[in-house]
Order: C-alpha cells, then structure tokens, then sequence
C-alpha cells in the first residue's frame, strides 16, 4: 500500500507532462496532395504564434483530416470544401478561415475522345465533372468505373483510357509521359474571369478566439510562397515525401491555383460552389446548406473594424522562422489539451 501512492502520483506527472507537452504546439492537419503545396513554408520554416510552433501533419484521406476534427485534435486542418461543410452541418467546432485553391481539375485527352473517365463518386472531381459536361454540353460518354486519380493515370498510360478528369499534378505527369494527350478543358469555372470554384477550407477550430487572426495572417503568407515561388515548394515537398521525387513540376503548382481568400471576402463564390454541390449531390454536404455562421471569419472582421496586424500583433524573427505574440502576453500561455 505505501508504494501505491507514489506509483500513482508518478503516473498523474507523467500524464500531466504528456498534456503540457501537445499544448506546446498547434496542430495543424493539411489533407496530402495541392493542399499540401500551399503550406510548404510551414513545413520548412515552423512559425509560431505565442511561443508555441505550429507542426503540420499530412493526411493521406478526407476521412482522415474529418477523425481529427471529429477528436478535435487539430488547431487547424485543410481538406475538401464539401468535407468542411458536412462537419460544420454536423456540429463540430470549428470554422471556416478561408479558401487557399481555387480549383485544378482539367479534362485531359486525345482530340476527339468521346469516352470521358471520371473518377471520385460523391466527392468533388465527380461531382464538378458533371455539372461541366451538362453546362456545355459537351459529347463525351462518362465512364465512372476507376476510384482514383492514380488509377485513371494507369488506365491512360496503359492505353486503356482516351479522356479522363484528372487534378494536378497527375495532369503534368501524364502530359509528360503520353505526347497524344493535350490539355482540352478547365473545370475549375463556370464563368469567364470568375476566381475559381472554391474547391478547398481551411478550417480553425473555435478556441483560438482572436489568435486566429494571427493565423489569418500566416495562411496568407505560406499560400504566396506557394503561388510565387513554385520551384522552391518542388524540394520541401519531396524532402518531406508529400509527393515522390521528380512528380511535380512548377507548371502543375500553378495550374493548382493557389490563394487564399478569406470566407467573408469568398462567401458569394463558397456559396455558388456549395450550391453545385448541393444540386448534384445534397448528402455531400451533409443534406442542406451551412448556415450563415459557417462563412464568418471573425479574425479578417477584425482587421476590417480598424485594428491593424501590426498593431494587435508583436512580430518577432528568429532563424528565419516567424513567431508571432500577442502584445499583452509575455510568455506563452498553455491551450487546453483537447486531445
């Protein structure tokens, strides 16, 4: 009996350090794939917001990035806009900061394919496939019998496939691999110099309160580096193994469309894009529209009422890594552990 006591107290430590040690850092789950290229200067470079570094993990499925949010063990996650919509329509607490890609799916193919692979049933390649083949009327026969990208890849160089939707960077590659294919259509707008269909969410869990405007601010940066600086975002890709050496090409980070729009500022093409979806696929989106409370991004509301970045947040620079903190705290402060 008299070494239960200490036994006890030595595991209650130990699981108090474990606490103290997650709350040491943001969690922040990006979704493998273009998601991934625009927070390539996260990865090389952790910035932190009040002494704490944000860490990013990849996820290889929405499922994936959906399990964290439903645990609550992100901070921050990156995934499919109608995953994004589904969750909120759900209840989890977490909302929408913005969109960082606009879009980078294309019709790829020989000229005068008639038989058009689509892949991706009831996500958003399928979903956009064939709202764009019934708004132009296009002649192509849908083939929905291939899940995934790779697969259609294989069924193209394998000479089985003559037209397919793919994303990038699949499109690159097969553009590289097959001389035959060419570039025939963008999906990623149903109107002239419109932006883009609103593929992708960032999504920030309610706790973070008016550090999320902090994060506002950093999402904006790394989704520049991408969009500005395609052929520095090729090596931390490939060291950090999102993507297999010699994949990605700076043409395919273009053409995947990076920028990051807050939600206030992308409602009216969040809410267009959402209402595809809805028409085509209601349960994508979890039966109904979100509500108005969804595309609040109360941190870019902030700086919009006149308080400006520089002067609600002390910027600091230390190895090239950015950390930023709240004026009024001088030393960090631990976040409860929602782990």
């Amino acid at each position: 009996m008299k070494y239960l006591i200490p036994i006890t107290l030595c595991l209650c430590l130990l699981a108090c350090r474990g606490a103290e040690k997650q709350a040491d850092e943001w969690k922040a789950v990006v979704l493998r794939g273009p998601s991934a290229l625009a927070f390539a200067q996260w990865m090389k470079e952790q910035p932190e917001v009040d002494g704490r570094k944000i860490t990013v993990r990849i996820a290889d499925s929405p499922d994936q990035v959906a399990a964290a949010l439903v645990k609550e063990e992100a901070d921050l996650a990156v995934l499919p806009m109608i995953n994004a919509a589904n969750l909120y329509n759900k209840g989890v607490p977490y909302r929408l900061a913005g969109c960082p890609i606009w879009g980078n799916l294309y019709i790829v193919g020989r000229e005068n394919a008639r038989r058009l692979h689509v892949f991706g049933r009831g996500a958003t390649p399928n979903i956009l496939s064939r709202y764009y083949l019934d708004h132009h009327k296009l002649p192509y026969v849908p083939v929905y019998t291939l899940e995934t990208a790779s697969e259609v890849v294989r069924g193209i160089l394998g000479g089985k496939v003559e037209a397919a939707v793919l994303p990038e960077p699949f499109v690159s590659m097969v553009l590289e691999r097959d001389s035959t294919f060419r570039l025939l259509s963008n999906l990623n707008t149903s109107a002239r110099g419109a932006r883009g269909f609103a593929e992708t969410a960032i999504l920030l869990h309610n706790s973070l309160g008016d550090k999320a405007e902090v994060f506002d601010q950093l999402i904006k940066e790394t989704c520049r580096f991408a969009a500005q600086h395609p052929d520095s975002v090729i090596p931390i890709m490939e060291q950090r193994a999102v993507f297999p050496p010699g994949m990605l090409t700076a043409g395919a980070i273009k053409r995947s469309n990076i920028l990051y729009i807050p939600a206030d500022e992308a409602e009216k093409e969040i809410r267009s894009f959402l209402e595809i979806i809805y028409r085509y696929e209601p349960q994508a989106i979890g039966g109904k529209m979100p509500a108005a409370g969804f595309f609040r991004n109360d941190a870019h509301r902030l700086g919009k009422r006149g308080a400006s970045f520089g002067e609600t947040m002390r910027v600091v620079w230390v190895n090239d890594a950015h950390r930023f903190s709240h004026p009024r705290a001088h030393s960090p402060q631990k976040a409860p552990n929602r782990l």
